[in-house]
């Protein structure tokens, strides 16, 4: 391990080019407002990229909105290569299959047998695949894949599917079918050898042309670190990609990192860390789930898949030779628009039988004691139910996240679709954890065939109706509304049956401190409070819906307040200072929150 390091050393040492990112920017917006591009690349100048959502390949130049060529016929696009003569590959990842697309438009089945999951080698036509998102294509012409959820890396040649490396899920290093990932995404190459962005082991992967496998970066703890390869920390890999002198760059959780800037082999992050949507200098940058890198000219492009964008990260001053169409930040898709999209159900069964709102967004999670104190803000409706209730999916919609499951076996189990999501749900199986026979739902036994983890891939498609599993002993549904980052009002955004709010919100205690968090007191004996400075006006409050019982006592969803002149015309100088339509970044807590602020089993917030 230690002379293949020193190779990197040496090769991509004095030769890195000299970077100066000038910033982020916003290259090209997509039309949908659901729209998700997920894989990217370039050729002959024109910039091509997936949409997962739309079930298409868009391709366009740069500066010229007319010259936009959709290919249409896919399920699930994700990772593309483009040859040299301009034909189009793509990892279909619903379908489980590797497509071909002519300039003309003509899509082809190249591997994989259409809509049909499985593991095997062989011809093309009658291999098969789970789920294959990353594609990276040789000068030679041989195609490599990442094939997902059988988490291996295969290589398509002369007719034939075979196995490169990888033969069961896990962390090892090795030789070809001994080597072990954990959903391999994005896929590069790399000279002879392969990048893989091995996801679920938080790592970055070569494979050898004769299948060895060897770590190059990442530690696979939690942390977020910039280091040497060896010992830095990635959070979740999603693709890789590397520029003409060899230098890697990786889109990690919500990060743009590389390798190769610097005389010595150093990963470093160089642009965004945090979830969000915001263009500027690099390190103040905000992406949202990035999934595809493409490199035009000197600049890097980003696939933005939650935000709906392309963006661009500038090597050198932005000129028009690489402009984007259309640069404005997209307008999220708002409660009354997506409330016109679908009908509406209930997570229970019988789906029109109105539930008590256990939990609405906004409402403080956990106690604000001092400033170490770790909050958040609840981002979604908890729908109270039976422990071991069945669940049920509320709108149709397939997976687009390739990591949507998470926290299998604890409390907080959930599903993430690309607009809802659901929490304190056993995925997939009944309340004595037994699984169910549904193909969707990839689990992984231990010894005693007791379920141990659960995916569900990229591309499965599930209608309203259908169940997603059974309630845990938090006895409720945590039903969020809105994509990753931009979550609504579930009551505003869902036309819930039978929900209504006539019930007046009762304010229990109104007090008033001065900047400096000092109460203010009545001082001339008239009862009334002279303020002379910045004031803080501090409610104790709670709401009720309709039909919900006394003790169900949740957040309120707007609190404002009025200065009144001495003819006392109320209401019209009302300042709606708090209203939670959508759901603020979690920083804003301190803001919103006074000190001892919680939330707890009695209902209380």
């Amino acid at each position: 391990m230690l002379a293949v390091a020193s190779g990197f050393l040496f090769g991509c040492g004095e030769s890195a080019p000299p970077y100066q990112f000038s910033g982020v920017f916003t290259y090209f917006r997509l039309d949908e407002k659901l729209a998700e591009p997920f894989g990217i690349a370039v050729h002959d100048g024109r910039v091509y990229y997936s949409d997962g959502h739309a079930g298409e390949v868009v391709g366009f130049l740069p500066g010229d909105a007319g010259l936009l060529v959709r290919f249409k016929g896919l399920d699930t696009p994700s990772g593309i290569a483009i040859n040299k003569d301009g034909v189009v590959y793509v990892a279909d990842s619903g379908s489980n299959s590797i497509k071909r697309i002519e300039a003309k438009g003509d899509v082809s089945v190249v591997a994989g047998v259409e809509d049909k999951r499985g593991f095997a080698d062989g011809d093309s036509s009658s291999a098969l695949f789970s789920g294959p998102t990353g594609l990276a294509l040789a000068d030679d012409g041989r195609l490599f894949v990442a094939d997902t959820y059988n988490d291996r890396i295969r290589v398509i040649e002369g007719g034939k599917v075979r196995t490169l490396a990888g033969g069961s899920r896990g962390f090892a290093d090795g030789n070809a079918t001994a080597a072990m990932f954990d959903t391999p995404l994005g896929i590069a190459v790399w000279g002879e050898k392969l990048l893989v962005a091995d996801a679920g082991n938080r790592r970055v992967r070569v494979v050898e042309p004769d299948g060895m496998v060897w770590t190059l970066a990442g530690d696979g703890g939690n942390e977020f670190r910039d280091a040497i390869p060896a010992f830095a920390s990635l959070v979740r890999p999603t693709t890789v990609t590397v520029d003409e002198r060899g230098v890697i760059f990786i889109a990690d959780g919500n990060a743009i990192r590389a390798i190769g800037l610097r005389a010595l082999p150093f990963l470093e992050t160089i642009a965004g860390e945090r979830r969000g949507s915001a263009n500027g200098t690099p390190r103040l940058a905000q992406f949202n789930r990035p999934s595809g890198l493409a490199f035009l000219g000197s600049t890097l492009l980003i696939a933005d898949s939650d935000n709906g964008v392309i963006r661009s990260l500038h090597g050198t001053s932005p000129g028009t030779e690489t402009s984007g169409i259309i640069k404005p930040e997209p307008e999220p898709i708002k409660a009354d628009e997506f409330r016109a999209l679908a009908p509406a159900r209930w997570p229970y069964d019988p789906p029109l039988a109105k539930r008590d709102i256990a939990g609405t967004l906004g409402e403080i999670r956990g106690s604000l004691k001092d400033d170490n104190s770790r909050v958040r803000f609840h981002n979604g409706l908890d729908i109270a139910g039976g422990y071991g209730e069945t669940a049920f999916f509320v709108r149709d919609e397939k997976v687009l996240d390739p990591f949507a499951a998470d926290n299998f076996g604890t409390l907080r189990e959930l599903l993430r679709m690309p607009t809802m999501g659901y929490i304190h749900i056993r995925l997939g199986r009944d309340a004595m954890n037994a699984t169910w026979d549904d193909p969707r739902f990839l689990f992984e036994f231990n010894a005693f065939r007791i379920p141990v983890s659960v995916r569900v891939p990229r591309g499965a498609a599930f209608k309203a109706g259908e169940e997603i599993g059974t309630l845990n002993a938090m006895n409720h549904v945590h039903l969020i509304t809105g994509r990753s980052g931009l979550e609504m009002n579930a009551l505003a955004a869902l036309d819930l049956p039978g929900v209504s709010d006539s019930v007046v919100p009762v304010i229990e205690k109104v007090t008033l401190f001065d900047e400096s968090w000092n109460e203010i007191e009545t001082n001339d004996g008239s009862g009334r409070i002279k303020l002379t400075g910045k004031t803080r006006v501090i409610v104790r409050a709670y709401d009720r819906m309709d039909g919900n019982s006394e003790r169900r006592r949740l957040g309120v969803y707007k609190l404002g307040y009025a200065i009144l002149k001495q003819t006392a015309e109320a209401g019209n100088a009302s300042n709606w200072s708090i209203t939670f339509d959508e759901n603020p970044p979690n920083d804003a807590v301190r803001f919103v929150y006074a000190k001892d602020s919680h939330s707890g089993s009695t209902g209380e917030t």
